[in-house]
């Protein structure tokens, strides 16, 4: 088979040498022929043919191992973008065609665009108790309470089955499965990061009522490597419970908690019931109008990325007031990703 893209018009890129910050297209390798023909017709003074489906992204960094990728699965009512990685076997190239104003062209290998967009991600959020060690020297955290705590948690999980709940005595942790899908697949888009927020009060209230504390959550959103689409897995002997998720999700909504409980120390930030991880804020669908970069936000050092992360500051209330009512619209169209 004769090499690809030999035509000077097209300039070809290494993986060391990908284009940084800026728009790019991630493609299957299945469309090389076809797009290198389309343009090589175009070339010669023909017309020009769309050619294939794309995923639009951006490369954040190239490791040793890996291209860092910011990907963008909706932009029509929501700006949502996931860090996904690259890994060098599964690169092939990557084109631009500068004399026509293309954006690169990442092509990948088609088993690893295909998992991008079918398999399963999540969210999570960590809810916390204020002043427990208080309250536990005091002696006014007592079993009673506790199961009675556990009780109402079970009625709110038995609401909302779509969301799975974790409970120790004193804080709960939340996790939400969704999906991304594409046009030609039974995988529909299922995100709505706007459940976990408006879940925040019904549970903040089981708190407030029954060990009458506040409490406070810190909330992320990220790739899984699970196959399995459940939410929670139970070993036959009941004795086992697994997440189906790596620690990773863990490790994030603990720096974001460290980093608040630092920032809250030093003055740099009040208190807040919410402390949301940037990507998760920005996923968000706001009302137009709303100036969601006004709100409070600070560092945090995210784990497995050699740059800071960023959280956002808030009260349910900043966030439930002005979130959009309306549901997202977006749905898959065949053509391009």
């Amino acid at each position: 088979m004769p090499p690809h893209f030999t035509n000077p018009l097209f300039q070809r890129f290494e993986i060391d040498a990908v284009p940084l910050d800026r728009d790019v297209y991630l493609m299957d390798e299945r469309w090389i022929p076809a797009w290198e023909k389309a343009y090589l017709r175009l070339f010669e003074g023909g017309d020009f043919e769309n050619v294939g489906v794309i995923s639009r992204a951006a490369v954040n960094r190239a490791t040793p191992e890996a291209l860092e990728i910011a990907w963008y699965p909706n932009i029509m009512d929501r700006f949502h973008e996931v860090v996904v990685v690259l890994p060098r076997d599964a690169f092939v190239t990557c084109v631009d065609v500068y004399d026509y104003d293309e954006k690169p062209h990442i092509f990948v290998k088609d088993d690893w665009h295909e998992r991008l967009h079918l398999r399963p991600y999540s969210a999570f959020a960590f809810i916390d108790a204020i002043g427990v060690k208080d309250a536990i020297t005091t002696g006014r955290l007592s079993g009673n309470k506790l199961v009675a705590l556990r009780d109402r948690i079970d009625v709110i999980a038995a609401e909302t089955p779509s969301v799975a709940f974790v409970s120790f005595a004193d804080s709960l942790l939340l996790k939400v499965n969704w999906t991304v899908g594409q046009y030609d697949s039974h995988v529909s888009y299922t995100y709505e990061p706007e459940a976990l927020i408006r879940l925040f009060p019904k549970v903040a209230t089981a708190y407030r009522d029954i060990l009458n504390m506040p409490v406070y959550a810190t909330i992320t959103q990220g790739a899984n490597e699970y196959a399995d689409s459940s939410l929670i897995h139970h070993s036959q002997a009941g004795n086992h419970v697994s997440l189906n998720c790596l620690g990773l999700p863990f490790a994030q909504l603990l720096a974001i908690d460290e980093a608040a409980r630092e920032a809250i120390r030093s003055e740099h930030h009040d208190p807040y019931a919410l402390y949301v991880d940037d990507l998760f804020f920005h996923s968000l669908r706001f009302k137009n109008g709303f100036d969601k970069h006004a709100l409070p936000h600070s560092s945090y050092k995210a784990p497995m990325s050699t740059t800071p992360g960023q959280y956002y500051c808030a009260s349910v209330e900043d966030i439930l007031d002005n979130l959009e009512t309306a549901p997202s619209t977006f749905r898959w169209k065949k053509g391009k990703i």
